[in-house]
């Protein structure tokens, strides 16, 4: 199957969907417009990976029925796992497209902390999406795929922080997949106002295998002067799943965004991530882990642009190849001419467990200033022979020694998940990929 080939709805059943779901004229309209732009722009070109063989666009459904959920205790085992059932104050489940579950706690209410589906945000709160909705960050006409998703948007949340707001318990969502015909182009938009802070963990789960589905994700992160928003992510979605994920985020001054992103999807990937560092003194890290197996093609793009003076940027990501899988890692550190006293840093490593896996770590920098600091850092190899040899000789088997040193490799981001369940999960996850 290629790319080249017709969308499959027009755009009486796009404005059709919109009224259904009770949409201001604002967002019909940039869908309406979005599809349009789609028929005509071209395909994204991750490096080195060639996707024309790839399923983004050709679904059967857009839509599928899903039944809510009473309670988090009719969860799937697997979703069960990771939340805190006792403390669940502030909590969306997400049903393949369907909103199901959602509870947040009085006190963040009365304090003006919105956090609602993306379909209720439209309706209720339109002027404040449509101000921050693919404006700042991942633009409607970037390529075919971001326009095809704000086309076809069919799930997500909208989080909003008011200035000078410390949200203490972390913000979580779950979006479940256990239909099989379930295609989704998810939309998650943060908003942190000035002075204000957040942390929010999303996991992307899938219980269903579908031969082939496709998933869509654009998430929007605003910092505003002085507020910091920690995101956590782990998509865990299932081989049959060819998935877009592009992550994006905007600091503007002493404003900071801190990434801790979990990649253990089963199916091909392509991620992109990129923080924009507009303000003096903000700061931008990104941490990502990836496990990949089998026969799946993945292409992750890293990236820290710096604008403002004296922002800080840093990228560290470890990635664990086995069998035939392979993975494409660049990192991207930019200063833009005018960005004086930025530092930028970046470190990449991959560790390959089979003969046929393969790993390609990239490490950019790219500098318009002179005043500035910056650095990188790359290895690609296999497991460590001294490492081993140290453990084995203290009477560790070799392969619980291997597991010890690749838990070690990707610790510095499965500890950085603030959510117990969610880390514990991310673990028990690596492990079954990785035996």
């Amino acid at each position: 199957m290629t790319t080249e080939i017709k969308l499959p709805f027009d755009q009486e059943y796009i404005t059709s969907f919109s009224k259904d779901m009770g949409e201001p004229a604002w967002l019909t309209d940039l869908r309406v417009k979005a599809l349009e732009l789609a028929e005509d722009l071209p395909m994204p070109k991750p490096d080195k990976t060639n996707i024309k063989n790839w399923n983004f666009t050709q679904i059967d459904k857009h839509i599928v029925s899903s039944e809510d959920f009473d309670s988090v205790n009719d969860l799937p085992e697997e979703a069960k796992a990771l939340i805190d059932l006792e403390n669940n104050k502030t909590l969306y489940i997400q049903r393949n497209n369907r909103p199901t579950f959602i509870a947040v706690s009085n006190e963040l209410k009365e304090k003006g902390v919105i956090f609602t589906d993306i379909f209720t945000a439209a309706r209720e709160h339109g002027d404040l999406l449509q101000k921050y909705f693919m404006k700042d960050t991942v633009k409607v006409d970037e390529h075919k795929l971001t326009a095809l998703h704000a086309a076809l948007l069919n799930g997500g949340v909208f989080l909003y922080i008011p200035k000078n707001v410390e949200v203490e318990e972390p913000i979580q969502s779950i979006f479940l997949h256990d239909d099989e015909e379930t295609n989704l182009f998810n939309h998650v938009l943060v908003v942190a106002e000035d002075n204000s802070s957040v942390v929010y963990v999303e996991n992307y789960l899938s219980v269903a295998e579908p031969k082939e589905a496709v998933f869509n994700i654009v998430t929007e992160v605003i910092a505003n002067a002085n507020a910091r928003v920690q995101y956590g992510a782990v998509d865990n979605l299932a081989a049959g799943v060819t998935t877009y994920v592009n992550r994006r985020g905007v600091a503007n001054r002493d404003a900071k965004i801190e990434w801790a992103l979990g990649f253990m999807n089963d199916g091909n990937t392509i991620s992109e991530n990129t923080t924009n560092l507009m303000g003096d003194g903000s700061f931008g890290d990104t941490k990502s882990v990836v496990v990949g197996r089998g026969e799946q093609k993945q292409n992750f793009t890293t990236q820290v642009v710096h604008f403002g003076k004296a922002s800080e940027g840093y990228i560290l990501k470890h990635g664990v190849m086995k069998d035939s899988a392979s993975s494409i890692f660049n990192g991207i550190g930019k200063i833009e001419h005018g960005a004086t006293k930025a530092n930028a840093e970046q470190e990449s490593r991959v560790l390959m467990l089979s003969e046929k896996a393969r790993g390609d770590a990239n490490p950019i920098l790219l500098i318009d200033e002179d005043d500035v600091t910056a650095g990188h850092a790359a290895s690609v190899g296999r497991v460590d022979p001294l490492q081993l040899y140290y453990l084995m000789s203290r009477g560790i088997p070799q392969h619980e020694a291997e597991r010890l040193v690749i838990h070690g490799f990707l610790a510095p981001v499965v500890e950085q998940l603030p959510i117990e369940g969610v880390k514990k999960q991310l673990v028990e996850v690596i492990e079954r990929k990785v035996k």
